[in-house]
This record gives C-alpha cells, structure tokens and sequence, in this order.
C-alpha cells in the first residue's frame, strides 16, 4: 500500500431527509486531505450513489395510430398521465386519421417476438396490456413470451374493430382469445360489439344483457370481466358492468356529449393496466380508469381536430386544466380513515385556539386525517386558512379534506372533499376535482352507500353512531345499525357521531372488516389539550385494534 494514500472502510450513510441505502465501500484517499476535505470527499462519492428506484411499468401490445389518437399513441399517453413508464410491442401499422382507417400494414409475426422478447427479458415489465392482435398467429407468439416471461397481471382489450367501424384484426382471431389468451388474462374489456362477436352475435341491448354477457366471457378463463356500455342505446348515463368471477357491478358515469371519443378503450384499459402496475387491486383499478377517461372526455369535448366524425381526446388535460395544474395531492388509503378529525371553530373558539393551531396539535397527537368544517369564516378568509392548514398536512403527510366546499378545496388544493346527503353530489364533485382526490360521503342508509359507491366515492362517513351536540336533530342509529351498513358497504367506512374515548373501543369492537375508523369532533376539539386528547384516543384504538387481531375482544 503507497505510504501516501490510506484504505478506508467507510459506512456511507445519506442525511436522514434523503431515501438512501446505507452501504459500505473502499475508498483510497490521499493522508495529505484534511480530516474536512475528507469528509467533503466521502460525502460527495455517498451522493453519487443514488437509491436505485423501480418505476411501475406497463407493456403495451398493440397497433399504431398515425393520428395519434387509439393504439400505442393512446396507451402511452394514458399510461404516462397515470404516471408509470410505458414500453410498446407494435402489432401493425395503419394509417387512420378522424375519418376512419385507410390502411393496415401487419408486422411479421417473427419481428413482433423479437420485439416482445427484447423488452419482457430485460426492462422488469409488471402489466402487459393488449391491443390490435391482427392474427391469430400474432396471440400465440405473444402467449408463448408470456410463458417465458410471466408479468404480474395481463390485460386484454379485444380490438377487432376501430371507434370508426373498421375491422381491425380477422374474425379468426376471436377462437384466439378464447381458447388461448384469455386463459392468462387477469381481465378483458371488451366494448358492445367486442363482447357480441364472442359469443356468437348475441345481442347487448340493456344493462342486464350486459352482466349476462360478462358472466358468459368469464367463463373463457379470464380472472375478471369488464363489459364497456359506451355504446348503448337508450342510457343517460356511461354504464360499465363489471364481473369478478362472483358478482356483477355496475359501474355508472356521466356520459360527456363530444365528438372526441376516438381512443377511450384503449385509454381505458391502459389506465387499468397502469392503476395495476402501482398495487392498486382490479376493481379500484377499474374505477381509477373509468373516472379518468371521464374527465378527459369531459375536458376535450371542445377540441377541434380533424374533419372527421371522431376526434382524439387530450390524454395530458390535467397538465393544463385546473385543478391539475398544481401539485398532486395524497392517495386515499382506507387506513387513512384510522383516525379522522373534524374541526369546529366554535370549539377552536372558545379555546382561544386558531384553527391552524388546532390542525397542527391534532396531527401531533396522531390523527391520521384532517376534515376541515368551517360554517362561519367568510369565503376569503376560510381560503387563506386552508391553504395554511394545507402547508402544515403537507409537511406531516397527512391528507386534509375540505367539508362541503368544493370551491375551497380547488383553491388551496386540499387532498378531497367530504360532502353530505344535501350537498353537491359526489359524481358531480368528482368531475369538478378528477380523479386523483378523496371524496367522502355521509350516508344514513345502505341505499345511499351504494349510491356513493356508484357515484365514485372513496369512502363514507356514517352515523351518528351515538347522540352529538355538533348536529342539531341528528337520528342515532347505534352500533347494530353501524354494522348492517358496515356489510352491505363496497366502500371503506368511517363511523361518525358522538364518538370518544370512552365509546371509540365499542365501535371497532365490531370487527366488521371495512369499518376502519372513527371520526371526532368534540373529544378533541372541546378540550384544553387537543393534542394530549388525541394521543389518548390514538392510544385506545390502537389497543383495541390489537385485540380485534388478535381475537380477544374485551368491551
């Protein structure tokens, strides 16, 4: 070893506030450095050294789109608006434009394999997503790299024919999908015409049709099915049905008037592929997809392009549409709902305490989210309060919904929105906010869950679980009337009303699997101490928590 140099093994660890592997290397530094011209040098190689990251990653099969609106263009957008990468496996070229097609030019089976085999053996591919398969020959090579290469889902958007009415693939691909893809597939989407052509020409021309034929594709093998009623006739609304093998649900939308439609399928099923890449499970994944084509479409129905009688719509609205042309906010995560605070300024009032104050306090002793309900503030100052109470939630990674305000929580971007039964109706607010935000409804009933449910919601708050002061004439259901709607629920469910510490254990003692929390007023914002409050009511729901777990209940 040089008598000029020394070998250190040194532990290189990045500062607290950077997401970093701590690791070990040698490192030879000359003894002539300063102990500080050392450490500038060992802290300079540790910052070379970034954590490797691994982006959510879909593959697209599919055809291209000269205009730029379906196909390979479509998925990519789709798939980068939903913010995963997205690599492509071109099937066919063809040359279309908003008239219709004019022309398709397949791509050896023998090149499509090459493609296929280049990214799916190297580049960690999580979803594979389908499109225009023009030959049958083209599904068993891509079934046969599938094999070689397993993905974590495969979803399989039946194209057979453009938004235009052109035939896309042979009508020999149909026994393809059914005796071979469809088998692998966690889900297929086929539109009206899709669906008919695969079960022989049988007619779709109401909802229940729709659920018969979902039923009848899954039983070709794919895990879920999801029948796309865009198309039919006679429907005010966008109604989807949804198949997992054991029920069928509709899934309602608005159906936005616009010539610009030319691409939602294959938008659609990339959105899913791309919700799945990220973890989420199939039928929130679906919901993800629906909401965001919905507010694409919603958003482009004015765009003039082409003279044809189907135009593209924008994939990248939110970049330039308010409200998304700000920050992202937080995802909803049903164990977000733990601990659910709800401010009063009354409260906060009479405590002498401003409601930023109150937020910060009730973060501090462990709330998990934030609503904030403010029934006296004029509209300006309520604004400049949320936006500051936005800044604090932002710093702690605690999402902060606004109640009832829509127009409030667009302004400071809050993360969502809880509204009630009298308020604007949440697939209303769901168009005004898109989908990345948290909408909160408060029910009373099992009709009006599956009413949000269906509307889009996130999750509902119901009760009063027991008597409260907050609401003026507010019927008590109690703890029997919490679980019948806690099982009938598809939603993640908050019980409210008249909730503390010393009834909060009463309510998870139920141990109905999507009650995941209670939301508090009065327990904590009625009280001296908010945030010594809150860390004692954190501290009860955490203990029954565990006992709910582990089966040893004691109420």
């Amino acid at each position: 070893m040089p008598s000029s140099s020394s070998l250190i093994l040194q532990p290189l660890v990045l500062p607290s506030t950077t997401p970093r592997i701590a690791f070990s290397r040698l490192v030879f530094l000359p003894r002539s450095l300063s102990p500080r011209l050392r450490a500038v040098s060992l802290s300079t190689i540790a910052m070379a050294e970034p954590e490797r990251t691994k982006l959510p990653h879909v593959l697209t099969v599919a055809g291209s789109d000269s205009g730029g609106g379906a196909g390979i263009q479509a998925d990519i957008k789709a798939c980068g608006a939903m913010g995963v990468y997205c690599s492509s496996v071109i099937t066919a070229v063809t040359a279309q434009n908003t008239v219709g097609v004019q022309g398709v030019h397949p791509v050896p089976e023998a090149f499509i394999e090459e493609q296929l085999n280049s990214v799916l053996s190297d580049m960690e591919v999580d979803v594979v997503k389908t499109g225009m398969l023009p030959s049958p020959g083209v599904i068993k090579v891509l079934c046969d790299s599938l094999k070689r290469f397993p993905v974590k889902a495969l979803v399989v958007d039946p194209v057979m024919v453009s938004t235009s009415g052109d035939t896309l693939s042979a009508p020999s691909t149909l026994s393809g999908y059914r005796d071979d893809l469809f088998g692998m597939a966690d889900i297929v989407t086929p539109n009206l015409k899709e669906a008919s052509a695969l079960l022989g020409g049988m007619q779709l021309q109401t909802v229940s049709d729709m659920s018969l034929a979902a039923k009848s594709i899954h039983k070709f093998g794919p895990k879920n099915v999801l029948v796309k009623g865009g198309d039919l006739s006679g429907s005010s609304d966008a109604v989807d049905v949804f198949f997992d093998g054991e029920t069928c649900y509709e899934l309602h939308g608005s159906r936005v008037q616009t010539r610009n439609t030319h691409g939602t399928g294959c938008t659609l099923a990339s959105c899913i592929a791309a919700e799945l890449s990220k973890g989420s499970p199939m039928l929130e994944a679906v919901k993800a997809a629906k909401a965001f084509v919905e507010n694409a479409l919603h958003y482009s129905k004015s765009i003039e392009l082409g003279s044809g009688p189907q135009g593209p719509f924008d994939h990248l609205f939110r970049l330039k549409s308010p409200p998304y042309n700000v920050a992202p906010g937080l995802k909803f995560q049903p164990d977000d709902l733990f601990l659910y605070a709800v401010t009063d300024s009354g409260m906060n009032s009479k405590w002498g305490r401003s409601m930023t104050d109150a937020v910060e306090a009730v973060i501090k002793g462990g709330a998990t989210i934030v609503q904030l309900r403010e029934k006296q503030m004029e509209t300006r100052e309520f604004i400049e309060t949320a936006t500051a109470c936005m800044e604090i939630c932002r710093l702690h990674k605690i999402p902060l919904l606004i109640n009832d305000r829509v127009d409030v929580a667009l302004v400071c971007n809050a993360d969502g929105v809880h509204v009630g039964q009298s308020d604007m109706q949440a697939r209303t607010v769901r168009a005004l906010l898109g989908p990345g935000k948290i909408i909160g409804v408060s029910c009373k009933t099992i009709s009006q869950a599956e009413q949000a449910w269906m509307d889009g919601a996130d999750y509902i708050g119901y009760g009063g679980v027991f008597p409260t002061s907050t609401k003026k004439d507010n019927t008590t259901i109690g703890l029997e009337g919490l679980k019948e709607v806690c099982l009938a629920s598809k939603l993640p469910v908050v019980a409210i009303g008249g909730i503390g510490i010393g009834n909060a254990n009463l309510v998870l003692g139920t141990g109905v699997k999507n009650l995941k929390g209670v939301a508090v007023v009065s327990a904590l914002f009625d009280r001296e101490s908010v945030e010594g409050e809150t860390k004692e009511l954190r501290s009860v729901l955490e203990r029954m928590l565990s006992s709910v777990s582990e089966g040893t209940v004691v109420l």
